[in-house]
């Protein structure tokens, strides 16, 4: 699916965004060391289109994101020091297999997201993982994709 459609589905109407911001947006913070810190998302996602939607939204419900352009990206990101409390992860990227990248995180929470249709026995396969903990479909909407975030970390 073109990265426009999933883009159109994905951002609110005007209705939507008028009744959005009469709401006070949630803030998800933690206390460490004494300081307020936002949760952490990282977006994983080779279409530009996807990683700019997806990070819009969440930093508007208060979380801070990181970007990375595919696997090996998010992989060097995580090398660097980045500490997100969730990756979204697209499945269908060029580079490293999801597989091996997702092996490679280690103790990072991971949440797969797919434009591909998949069978609930392929589903179960991608889930084997200790570190997988949700799968979303694309195209998806922003109420969904808020309440997995919310669910995951809070």
């Amino acid at each position: 699916m073109p990265a426009r459609d999933l883009k159109n589905k994905a951002m609110p109407s005007k209705a939507m965004q008028t009744t959005e911001t009469l709401r006070s947006p949630e803030i998800t913070k933690i206390k460490e060391s004494g300081r307020t810190m936002a949760k952490k998302i990282m977006i994983v996602d080779d279409e530009q289109d996807i990683r700019t939607t997806v990070k819009q939204v969440l930093e508007r419900h208060g979380y801070e994101v990181v970007s990375a352009v595919n696997g090996d990206d998010c992989l060097k990101k995580i090398s660097a020091g980045e500490k997100p409390d969730l990756i979204l992860l697209d499945i269908m990227m060029p580079g490293t297999p999801v597989k091996d990248v997702v092996s490679k995180l280690g103790k990072f929470k991971v949440a797969y997201l797919s434009v591909v249709r998949t069978s609930e026995a392929e589903k179960e396969n991608l889930m084997k993982s200790k570190n997988t903990v949700d799968f979303i479909q694309k195209p998806f909407d922003i109420d969904k994709l808020l309440n997995v975030v919310k669910k995951l970390v809070g």
